[in-house]
């Protein structure tokens, strides 16, 4: 395929460098928003941008007929409007907030322990660890809150709360930046007479990368507004 990719930064470098090891070809790339010019023969664009301009770069790739496929974070109040322009538009777009098969299956073991555990008779708090890279904007990660919005889908609690203390209705998140960190995720489950943790760690970039690619070459020609559970067979 010819793969437009937006934004170029270390993300957009391993997308390039696995999408090249996979055979596809780079028909553009480029930090700045796109246009018709730049998307001219592109058969799919991966998006990695800021939060402050992917929404813009998402819109113009489906105006343009371009299917995409986006793992920026911290844009997701605009989510509806996407999903609804992709559809007025007839478009293909694909969404997570972390592209790594390894995670996409954890997110799937999370769904299920807490499925599990708000039916139990005994109370568990909830507690997600997320750490990642100083140069990380959006805080906390899309994938803590993706992570926090199964449990809380699951009834387990109401809702989520940043670096504070926790109560029994809410999943405390507690985000750290540090040096050299690809992204390590922590969910623990912890009752008066036991604590159930689960964890993911990523070493570096290429596994984010490696999602991307594979979610692009399984979007062609499709339509619709997909995620990773579509990709890995994961649909509950």
């Amino acid at each position: 395929m010819n793969i437009a990719i937006i934004g170029y930064g270390k993300m957009g470098k391993s997308v390039e460098k696995i999408a090249k090891i996979r055979n596809h070809k780079i028909s553009f790339f480029s930090n700045e928003s796109p246009n018709s010019i730049s998307l001219k023969n592109t058969d799919v664009a991966i998006e990695f941008t800021q939060p402050d301009s992917a929404f813009n770069n998402i819109k113009t790739c489906l105006e343009n007929n371009i299917p995409i496929v986006c793992g920026t974070t911290g844009w997701l109040d605009k989510f509806h409007f996407i999903k609804d322009f992709c559809k007025k538009k007839n478009g293909t777009f694909l969404y997570s907030s972390n592209f790594s098969i390894g995670m996409n299956i954890f997110f799937e073991i999370n769904h299920q322990l807490s499925k599990f555990l708000s039916s139990s008779a005994t109370d568990y708090e909830v507690k997600i660890e997320e750490i990642h890279h100083k140069e990380k904007i959006d805080k906390p990660s899309g994938t803590a809150i993706s992570l926090a919005k199964d449990i809380i889908n699951n009834k387990m609690k109401k809702t989520w709360i940043l670096d504070k203390k926790d109560t029994k209705d809410q999943v405390l998140i507690i985000s750290k930046r540090l040096e050299k960190i690809s992204g390590t995720h922590i969910v623990t489950y912890k009752s008066k007479i036991e604590d159930i943790e689960i964890q993911h760690k990523a070493h570096n970039r290429e596994g984010f990368a490696l999602g991307a690619i594979i979610a692009s070459e399984w979007i062609k020609n499709k339509k619709g507004f997909f995620s990773m559970k579509d990709v890995l067979g994961l649909g509950r």
